[in-house]
C-alpha cells in the first residue's frame, strides 16, 4: 500500500535534529512521495536541499497569505523564476486567503491573483490556504477562470462546510484533508470529507502541525502520520484503507504530475 502526503513543511526547525529518522518512519509507513509546500521563497534553498537528500520529495513555491509583509513585484518575479528553475517544482503555493483577524485583505487578494497568474502561465496547480475566506476565494477563482483562463489545484488542510466544499468541487478543485478530520468536534470537516468524490480526494499532514488522532500527544506531526489521516477517512467514508490509499495516490499523481515511481 502506498500513500502520498500532499502537504509537508519538513524544512522547519522541528525536524532538523532527526530528519533521517523521520524519513525512515514515513518510508516504513508506506509514504512513497511527499509534496513540500512553501511559506515564503526564502525557504526554497533549504527545501531543495531536502529534496536532494530524499528524492521522493517534490516542491512547491509561493507566498503564504499570512506573510503579506513580504509581498512585492520582486517576490512575484522570484516565485516565477524559482518555479522555472527546478523541475521538481510541481505547484505554486501555498497561496490563498486568510481573513481570520486580517487587516490586509486587499493585498492578500492581489498576491493571490498574481500567483494564480503564475500558475496559469506555467501550467502548474495551486495549493490554496483558505481560512474564513471561502466565499471570496471561490469568487476570485471563478473570476480568474472567466477573465484569464483555467487553473486547477487543491484546497489544502480543508476545514470548510459542505456548502463551501461544493463550491470548490464545482470549480474543479481537489480537496485535501489533514489531521483536523480526526478531531472529536470537527463535525463540518467530517461532513465535507464524506461528500468529496473519490477522484477529488487527497490526504496530507501539514506537518509539523495538526497531529492526528491517535498521535495527538506527540507535539510534532510528521509525514508517517498521514497513514492515520487516511485510516480515519477510510472508516468515515465506509471504504477500505487500501482502496482509499490507492485512489488518493492516483489523484495526487494526476494533479501534481508526479512520477509513478521514485528511485530511492
Amino acid at each position: 500500500m502506498q500513500l502520498i502526503d500532499t502537504h509537508v513543511h519538513i524544512n522547519f526547525a522541528d525536524f532538523s535534529p532527526d530528519l533521517d529518522a523521520v524519513a525512515a518512519a514515513w518510508r516504513a509507513q508506506g509514504v512513497t512521495q511527499l509534496v513540500h509546500s512553501c511559506v515564503e521563497p526564502s525557504e526554497f534553498a533549504d527545501m531543495q536541499a531536502i529534496a536532494d537528500r530524499f528524492p521522493e520529495v517534490s516542491l512547491a513555491i509561493g507566498l503564504h497569505p499570512l506573510d503579506m509583509d513580504k509581498w512585492s513585484p520582486t517576490i512575484a518575479a522570484t516565485i516565477e523564476s524559482l518555479a522555472n528553475s527546478d523541475k521538481r517544482v510541481v505547484a505554486i503555493g501555498e497561496t490563498g486567503l486568510d481573513f481570520y483577524k486580517a487587516k490586509d485583505r486587499e493585498i492578500q487578494e492581489q498576491a493571490f491573483w498574481t500567483q494564480l497568474e503564475i500558475a496559469h502561465r506555467l501550467d502548474l496547480p495551486v495549493i490554496i490556504h483558505c481560512r474564513d475566506a471561502a466565499q471570496r476565494t471561490a469568487e476570485l477563482i471563478q473570476t480568474f477562470h472567466d477573465e484569464v483562463g483555467a487553473v486547477n489545484g487543491v484546497m489544502h488542510c480543508w476545514a470548510g462546510t459542505p456548502d463551501e466544499t461544493q463550491q470548490f468541487l464545482d470549480l474543479g478543485f481537489y480537496v485535501s484533508f489533514s489531521g483536523i478530520v480526526t478531531f472529536k468536534n470537527a463535525h463540518q470537516v467530517k461532513a465535507s470529507a464524506v461528500m468529496v468524490p473519490a477522484n477529488r480526494l487527497l490526504v496530507e499532514t501539514d506537518c509539523p502541525f495538526l497531529t492526528p488522532v491517535p498521535k495527538r500527544k506527540e507535539r510534532r506531526n510528521q509525514p508517517a502520520n498521514v497513514f492515520h489521516v487516511a485510516s480515519y477517512l477510510a472508516a468515515l467514508r465506509h471504504e477500505s484503507l487500501e482502496r482509499l490509499a490507492e485512489q488518493t495516490t492516483r489523484n495526487a499523481r494526476l494533479l501534481f504530475k508526479l512520477p509513478s515511481c521514485v528511485t530511492l
